[in-house]
């Protein structure tokens, strides 16, 4: 069990490039358009990316799309930043950052994935009744600082009346590839993991469900597909190619049975067992943490910098316009 984990790398772990293409034939008048697609991380978090990959939606609307991963916001940025993608797949804290930087090249979001935060806070005893109070003085498997992951927990900490400062000791050094394996060996008593990890380690007995993140902290868009400026400009038929895809993928998620969404993720997850996919699909669609439509709403983006400048990593003076930072024409007229 624990070779198969780390192999998984935590269901995170460098995925490596796959060039993915739609297992049925579509007729095209045109050659498909070459899309470098970059994801932040990889998880059922974002399944209805794959759901789009898998049933053909991206390869209906014209569109050849090459995934790669990049285990962490500041490395998407990075290729997204030095043309070394075309669209990428991360938290908008990335773009907010970009927006107040020096940088001449700037990223715009155009088209939601996530409404809320997709982890799941675990422990390593099972408890009948979880009252985050728990927590208090212990040691907790947080995530890079300055992520999206992280500010999430502090905002769920600061929530229920504990302050991720002093009340609680957060381990935020652990590579990604290796947060799996370094729980399986006994660090820390409590942590937060992303889907399939969560379900794959209580199937395995490794850990306890004590929390979701997101449902504790409320919806606040998480993560979000994303262009340079200067991309979306000068493709703007691609970018509502894309929008349209993934709205065709977000209805289907949202209705599809847990077992079938499991079945269509299985290739992109393999040596994860059928039993955690499909628990983690029930798990992300009772906590309605897939969106439903590609729209962002203004208000999302305001508390998604309230969590920010109350985490300590924006100046309230600095906070972007949502009109600077999301670009909503696509997601609205997406169908």
């Amino acid at each position: 069990m624990l070779d198969r984990r780390r192999v998984l790398g935590g269901g995170l772990a460098a995925f490596g490039s796959l060039s993915v293409s739609s297992p049925r034939a579509f007729a095209q008048t045109k050659p498909p358009i070459k899309i470098r697609y970059n994801e932040v991380v990889h998880s059922i978090l974002y399944a209805p990316a794959y759901v789009a990959i898998a049933k053909g939606y991206f390869a209906e609307a014209g569109l050849d799309v090459a995934m790669t991963t990049a285990q962490g916001g500041d490395k998407s940025m990075a290729a997204l930043l030095s043309d070394g993608a075309d669209i990428a797949l991360i938290g908008p804290e990335t773009a907010i950052y970009v927006q107040i930087s020096d940088s001449p090249t700037k990223a715009r979001i155009f088209c939601g994935l996530t409404a809320t935060d997709g982890f799941m806070l675990v422990g390593r005893e099972k408890v009948d009744k979880f009252d985050w109070k728990m927590l208090k003085g212990k040691e907790i498997l947080g995530f890079r600082p300055g992520s999206t992951p992280l500010l999430y927990l502090e905002a769920a900490l600061r929530k229920n009346g504990l302050d991720p400062q002093t009340d609680v000791k957060l381990s935020n050094n652990v590579g990604i590839p290796a947060r799996v394996g370094s729980w399986i060996a006994g660090q820390n008593q409590y942590a937060i993991f992303i889907e399939p990890d969560a379900s794959q380690l209580e199937i395995d007995g490794k850990a306890h469900y004590l929390a979701s993140i997101g449902e504790t902290v409320g919806f606040a868009d998480y993560t979000a597909f994303m262009a340079s400026e200067k991309y979306i400009r000068d493709n703007p038929a691609i970018v509502q190619s894309w929008t349209n895809a993934i709205l065709k993928a977000m209805k289907w998620t949202e209705k599809a049975p847990a077992a079938e969404i499991a079945k269509t993720l299985e290739p992109f997850f393999p040596g994860v067992s059928p039993q955690a996919l499909v628990g983690a699909a029930e798990r992300y669609q009772r906590l309605k943490i897939w969106k439903s439509s590609p729209v962002i709403e203004p208000a999302a983006i305001e508390k998604f910098q309230d969590i920010l400048v109350q985490g300590h990593v924006l100046d309230p003076a600095k906070r972007v316009k949502f009109q600077d930072l999301v670009v909503t024409e696509f997601a609205s007229k997406a169908k």
